[in-house]
């Protein structure tokens, strides 16, 4: 066994149905007593839901929170939350609505409790992606993880089948570069099988049945919180960089980003990594042991089948990506070849199945 460290973050995790009514104690628990309610403008209605569930600690509602969380937004927020001179923050949403929420609690110290209702996992990590002027940066620190999160499975009810799709790819990402990134470790490798294992299973239900399975419902959000969990402890790799780069320089929705991305950024990387892509292989039904046409068949079940082009795109965006993501070096298990990083992302643009020849 290769040498390892691990670092557990501590942070308060209340996970079930029926569990938006332990709120208000929850609030207690990290001392807030009077909050400023997050959410997107098309979350409104659950944002005064849980407004009304507070009563007086719920002091207002900032519903302009915005993917890629642009510097601007941020501002306006933390004027909202001076102003109303709260002692907390409390965000109802996906990624858009939780990274507002830690940009806020970063800069001002103020507890963050998170309500997630997609299955994108960022509530579990200390990962801050913010875009000023076309340009998102990535950072890392333990003050940006979420101070408690409240996972209730009945938020999920309404969900769109396909935001339920691409934020669970998503999620599932976050385990793959788990699995071979370079201060991997035994824990969270397991988390990152197991996750990958439960979103698998999961997700096809979901697609097939809307929202109708209890039970697909609660395995797709116990392995999000696994997948975000890996995320949050381990580094990112190639996968991540590039969505990053992308949606920051051409405003692409993040989830679907994502789901492009994936299988040619694991079909780069594949080479490098055998024993990651063993244990992925293993934990994706039907992969019969090629962890790149596990994802592929994935897709193919799930219906799944977008561009980069198709979301909005330019073919020259190519290029100008591949340089950026050249420019700032990371830690890959794969040297940043630039004939390949733009071959991946050319195939990513034109929407072309993922194929282990990079």
């Amino acid at each position: 066994m290769d040498a390892f460290e691990y670092i557990s973050a501590s942070h308060r995790v209340v996970f079930g149905s029926g569990t938006l009514r332990e709120l208000p104690s929850m609030l207690q628990k990290i001392n807030a007593t009077s909050v400023l309610i997050l959410c997107t403008p098309q979350q409104v209605s659950t944002g005064e839901e849980v407004q009304k569930l507070l009563g007086d600690a719920g002091v207002a509602i900032f519903t302009e929170a915005t993917m890629h969380t642009p510097t601007h937004i941020t501002e306006k927020a933390l004027l909202v939350a001076k102003e109303k001179g709260v002692d907390g923050i409390v965000s109802v949403g996906g990624g858009s609505t939780v990274g507002l929420g830690k940009a806020m609690s970063i800069r001002t110290g103020l507890p963050h409790l998170c309500i997630p209702t997609t299955y994108a996992g960022s509530e579990m990590t200390p990962i801050l992606g913010e875009t000023e002027n076309g340009r998102k940066v990535t950072r890392r620190d333990p003050k940006i993880l979420p101070t408690a999160v409240l996972y209730d499975v009945d938020l999920f009810k309404t969900l769109p089948t396909g935001l339920t799709v691409y934020s669970g790819i998503n999620a599932i990402a976050h385990a793959v570069e788990a699995l071979y990134a370079s201060n991997r470790n035994p824990i969270i490798e397991l988390l990152a099988v197991e996750g990958v294992r439960v979103l698998c299973e999961s997700l096809p239900v979901l697609q097939a049945e809307g929202q109708d399975s209890a039970e697909a419902r609660q395995q797709a959000l116990y392995g999000a919180w696994l997948c975000g969990m890996c995320l949050g402890s381990v580094d990112m790799a190639l996968h991540h960089k590039l969505c990053h780069t992308l949606g920051g320089l051409f405003n692409l929705p993040h989830a679907e980003t994502h789901v492009i991305l994936l299988p040619h950024a694991l079909s780069y990387n594949a080479p490098a990594t055998p024993a990651a892509m063993a244990k992925l292989a293993a934990a994706i039904p039907g992969s019969e042991g090629d962890a790149v046409q596990g994802i592929n068949r994935l897709y193919k079940k799930l219906g799944i089948n977008i561009s980069l082009g198709g979301l909005g795109m330019p073919e020259k965006g190519v290029d100008e990506a591949c340089d950026i993501a050249l420019a700032n070096p990371y830690k890959n298990p794969r040297p940043l070849e630039r004939e390949g990083i733009r071959e991946l992302i050319r195939r990513a643009w034109a929407g072309e199945q993922a194929i282990q020849d990079l």
